[in-house]
C-alpha cells in the first residue's frame, strides 16, 4: 500500500451502487423476473449482470441480447422489464458490501461526503434504503439522477454536489465502482478513486486513469489526507 502518496482534499463524493452497496443478487433477480413476466424460458439470469455492466459502461446493449438468445424487439422489452423489476428490488434488497459502516464513519469525521447515484429514483427511497442498512447520518448530502437535468456520465452531478457542499471540485474525490463515474469526475475537474468491488475489472478501469484503484472502500483512508 503506497502511504508516501495520497490526495489531499476536502469532500469526498461517492457513489451507491458496487461501491457501498452489493448489485449482483438484485441483478440476477431481476433478469429472473424479467424473464418471467415475458415468459421467455431458459434465459441464464446473468444477462442481468451484463446489462448493468454496458449502463454503467454507458455503452449500448445490441450486442448484450443475442449472447443470451434474445431477438432485438424482445431484446427491447427485457430491458424495460428488467429495469422495472431492479429498481422495484434493488432498494429493498441489496446488501451493504464489507467494512462500509464504519469506513464510512471514520471518513466522516474527516471529511464532508455526497452520495451521488445515477439511479432515476426519488431521493425519500435511497434514504430508506441507506436507514435499512444502517448507513444513514454520514452524508450531508444526497442526489439522485432526478436533481439533475443531465445525469452521470455527464460531470453535472458532482459540479452539483460540490457546489452544494461549498467545496471546490478540484478539492473533491469522486470514489466510484463505474467507468462512468471515473470518467465523470474527471470531466467535472474531480480527484477520481475507483473500487473493484463491481462489474469491472482492474484493468478495464485503468484504461480510465484514475487518481487510484483500490480493492474495496475500507481502505479508502489511506488514500486520503486533509486539505
Amino acid at each position: 500500500m503506497a502511504k508516501h502518496r495520497s490526495l489531499r482534499v476536502k469532500a469526498l463524493i461517492i457513489d451507491l451502487d458496487g461501491t457501498i452497496v452489493d448489485i449482483a443478487e438484485p441483478c440476477i433477480e431481476a433478469a429472473r423476473e424479467a424473464s418471467y413476466v415475458l415468459r421467455l424460458r431458459n434465459i441464464e439470469p446473468r444477462i442481468g449482470l451484463e446489462i448493468a455492466k454496458k449502463l454503467q459502461s454507458n455503452l449500448p446493449l445490441e450486442e448484450v441480447f443475442p449472447k443470451f438468445g434474445i431477438d432485438e424487439e424482445s431484446g427491447k422489452e427485457f430491458l424495460q422489464a428488467f429495469l422495472n423489476a431492479w429498481y422495484s428490488i434493488a432498494p429493498r434488497k441489496t446488501t451493504s458490501l464489507p467494512m462500509v459502516r464504519t469506513t464510512l464513519q471514520k471518513l466522516s469525521e474527516d471529511f464532508q461526503m455526497a452520495l451521488v447515484t445515477r439511479r432515476n429514483m426519488p431521493k425519500k427511497l435511497i434514504i430508506q434504503e441507506l436507514e435499512r442498512l444502517r448507513l444513514d447520518g454520514y452524508f450531508s448530502l444526497i442526489l439522485t439522477s432526478q436533481d439533475v437535468e443531465e445525469p452521470k456520465p455527464s460531470p453535472q452531478a458532482f459540479a452539483k454536489a460540490a457546489e452544494q457542499l461549498g467545496v471546490p471540485i478540484c478539492d473533491c474525490a469522486v470514489i466510484g465502482d463505474a467507468i462512468m463515474d471515473i470518467q465523470a469526475g474527471k470531466s467535472a475537474g474531480a480527484r477520481t478513486i475507483a473500487v473493484l468491488t463491481g462489474l469491472f475489472t482492474h484493468e478495464e478501469m485503468e484504461q480510465e486513469k484514475p487518481d487510484f484503484i483500490i480493492k474495496d472502500i475500507s481502505v479508502l483512508k489511506d488514500f486520503l489526507r486533509t486539505g
